[in-house]
C-alpha cells in the first residue's frame, strides 16, 4: 500500500497558512510589547462598557482635544499644545475609540456621530460643561458631530486641517481593506503590521511636510502602538468612513451658529485647504479662517502658539456673536 504524498498545491497552501500563523503570533507579541513599553499616561472613564483613556491638566474653563486618524494623546503632548492650553484652562485630551489605550468595540460603526455620542456621555461623567472642543484632521469630524448633536453644549470649536466635504481620495482603497469583515481581520493580524512598518516613516514625513518631523514627536510619540492590529482596524475603518461621513454632514453645517475657528496650512499634502477649510468658512457665518503660510497637515506642531491663541479667542467669545 503506497504512502500518501501531498500535492504541490496542498504543500503551498499549508506553507502559506503556517507563514500567516507565524506572522500573527509575531504581530500579537509586538503589540503586547508596545503596550508594555508605552503604558497609559492618564486615567480611564467607562461609557457603555467601553474604556476611554484621557489625560487632564490645568484649571479653568474646559478645553477638549481630539486627535486625528492613527494618532493619540501624545500628538498633542509632543506638539506642546497640551501644556500651552493647560496654563489657563482645564484641558482634557482623549484617545478616541480604538487609538492609544481606548477601546473600540465591534457592536457598532464608529462614525463621527457614534464617537460624539460616546464622548458626550464621557463629558457628563467627568463634569466637562460647555467646553471648547478642538479637533485635528479626522478629529474635526467628531468635533463637528458634537456641535451638530447639541450646539448649546459647547462653547465653540477649533478645527485644524479638517475634512468636511466629500472628495475622491486615493488613500481610501490603500488603507481601508483591514476594515473589511473576516478578510480584514486576517490582514491586520498578518501582513498589515508588516506593511505598516515599511510605510510608517514615509507616511509620517508626508504628514509633517514640507517641514521635517519634529525631534520631540520623533522621540515621544509611541509609533509602535500605531502598528497594533486593534489600531490598524480603527485606522482602516476611519479611512472607509471618511467620505460617507462628510457626505452625511455637508448639508448640516449652516445650522451651526456657535463660534468656530478654522485653521489649516497652505502646504498641507494630506487634505487640501481650499476645498475643505476655505469652503467650510464660506458656509459658517460665525467662523474665523486662518490659513498658515508654509504649514502642512500638522499645523498644531508648526504653530502651537497660534492654535492656543485660537482656543483662547473661542473661549472668550459669546455664542451667536
Amino acid at each position: 500500500m503506497g504512502s500518501y504524498r501531498p500535492s504541490a498545491g496542498t504543500t503551498v497552501v499549508a506553507g502559506a497558512a503556517a507563514a500567516l500563523a507565524g506572522a500573527a503570533l509575531f504581530n500579537i507579541y509586538q503589540a503586547r510589547q508596545a503596550e508594555k513599553a508605552n503604558p497609559p499616561l492618564g486615567r480611564f472613564v467607562e461609557v457603555e462598557g467601553i474604556r476611554l483613556h484621557y489625560l487632564e491638566a490645568g484649571q479653568g474653563s474646559p478645553v477638549v482635544l481630539l486627535h486625528g486618524n492613527n494618532t493619540a494623546i501624545e500628538d498633542f503632548l509632543s506638539s506642546g499644545l497640551f501644556d500651552l492650553v493647560a496654563r489657563s484652562h482645564r484641558v482634557i485630551a482623549f484617545d478616541r475609540p480604538g487609538y492609544g489605550h481606548s477601546e473600540r468595540s465591534r457592536d457598532r460603526l464608529w462614525t463621527p456621530d457614534a464617537q460624539a455620542s460616546l464622548l458626550r456621555q464621557a463629558f457628563s461623567q467627568l463634569g466637562i460643561e460647555r467646553p471648547v472642543v478642538l479637533g485635528h484632521s479626522w478629529g474635526t469630524m467628531v468635533a463637528t458631530a458634537l456641535a451638530l448633536q447639541d450646539p448649546t453644549a459647547l462653547r465653540g470649536l477649533v478645527l485644524l486641517s479638517g475634512y468636511y466635504f466629500p472628495t475622491a481620495r486615493l488613500d481610501v482603497p490603500i488603507f481601508a481593506p483591514p476594515a473589511v469583515p473576516l478578510i480584514g481581520d486576517v490582514l491586520r493580524y498578518t501582513v498589515s503590521p508588516l506593511f505598516g512598518r515599511l510605510i510608517l516613516r514615509p507616511a509620517i514625513k508626508q504628514m509633517f511636510a514640507p517641514h521635517s518631523i519634529p525631534a520631540r514627536f520623533d522621540a515621544e510619540f509611541p509609533k509602535e502602538l500605531m502598528l497594533r492590529p486593534s489600531q490598524i482596524r480603527a485606522t482602516a475603518e476611519e479611512a472607509a468612513f471618511m467620505v460617507p461621513a462628510a457626505l452625511a454632514m455637508r448639508d448640516l453645517y449652516r445650522g451651526l451658529h456657535l463660534p468656530v475657528e478654522i485653521m489649516a496650512g497652505d502646504a498641507d499634502r494630506i487634505i487640501g485647504h481650499d476645498d475643505q477649510s476655505v469652503a467650510l468658512a464660506q458656509e459658517l457665518s460665525s467662523s474665523y479662517l486662518h490659513i498658515v503660510p508654509g504649514a502642512g497637515h500638522m499645523v498644531h506642531h508648526a504653530v502651537p502658539e497660534q492654535v492656543a491663541t485660537a482656543i483662547e479667542r473661542v473661549a472668550h467669545m459669546v455664542q451667536g456673536r
